[in-house]
């Protein structure tokens, strides 16, 4: 019964036109796979607080980067660094931002792309993405330290947030699900990496969608909780543990569910399930 839900979800949400409000929107205003892969890492790393803000906060950082993100990334330097000197998105600042640019700088230069240089530390035999996602955040982290004095600042590690700290990693699983999945929401540009392998990016909205449903009973987002949610849409699609994540997710932000009753509720594919 889920399962047949769970599908009549993904046909009602999981179309184009209703990507926006979801920052993926801004991948598709480019058509290079380069700029494509930069700006899905930048927008899903700013994926936190209100939705108009972080649509403000990409739209400001977008403009400043110029018609090809990937050749302002590789060309990142202090005018680069002064250009984005005003930038805010909450508490992540401008200085923030280009430190994190001038990392990336350093992937694209020697490795060409955030897929190549990810690919390092994937394993095909790992159980899920969890192991390769905390090589790539704790290689991020020493090529910072390396060149700051071996600190690695609080901006920086809120931007490469490690599962190794417990953390969900909601931001950075949700760009590993748009460059992985393909379909047609999901940018699909990443061709080595098992979708088998992804884990939910799970945040407050999408833990009260999993409870309602079942799937777990924690209230605070964490690394055990997105696995273990995760584990459960395993059994339900083996191959694809992600898929329904975009759909679900569309029922807080387009149907504005908060997990209280409303009148809206009557007409929810859900409300079986909530009580």
């Amino acid at each position: 019964m889920l399962k047949d839900i769970l599908e009549s979800l993904y046909q009602k949400y999981n179309r184009p036109e209703l990507i926006k409000p979801d920052p993926l929107q801004f991948v598709y205003r480019y058509t290079d796979p380069g700029d494509m892969e930069i700006v899905g890492f930048l927008a899903a790393d700013l994926a936190y607080g209100r939705v108009q803000q972080i649509e403000k906060s990409l739209t400001a950082l977008f403009a400043v980067m110029g018609r090809s993100p990937s050749a302002f990334v590789r060309s990142f330097d202090a005018a680069g660094r002064r250009a984005l000197r005003l930038f805010k998105h909450r508490f992540t600042a401008g200085d923030d931002i280009s430190d994190l640019l001038a990392l990336l700088r350093r992937v694209l230069l020697k490795y060409g792309s955030i897929e190549q240089f990810f690919l390092r530390g994937y394993d095909p035999a790992d159980a899920n993405i969890i192991p390769a996602l905390t090589r790539f955040c704790g290689t991020l982290s020493q090529m910072y330290a390396d060149e700051h004095n071996g600190r690695v600042t609080a901006g920086i590690q809120y931007l490469v947030a490690s599962p190794e700290r417990g953390s969900p990693c909601k931001r950075l699983n949700l760009f590993l699900r748009w460059m992985v999945r393909d379909d047609q929401v999901d940018a699909g540009l990443w061709k080595s990496v098992d979708k088998a392998k992804l884990i939910v990016p799970l945040d407050v909205h999408m833990g009260r969608l999993c409870r309602i449903l079942g799937l777990y009973h924690q209230k605070t987002p964490s690394l055990a909780a997105a696995l273990k949610i995760t584990e459960s849409f395993l059994e339900i699609h083996p191959q694809d543990p992600v898929k329904y994540d975009f759909a679900l997710s569309r029922i807080g932000i387009l149907e504005g569910c908060n997990g209280k009753y409303a009148l809206r509720c009557r007409d929810c594919d859900l409300k079986d399930f909530c009580r």
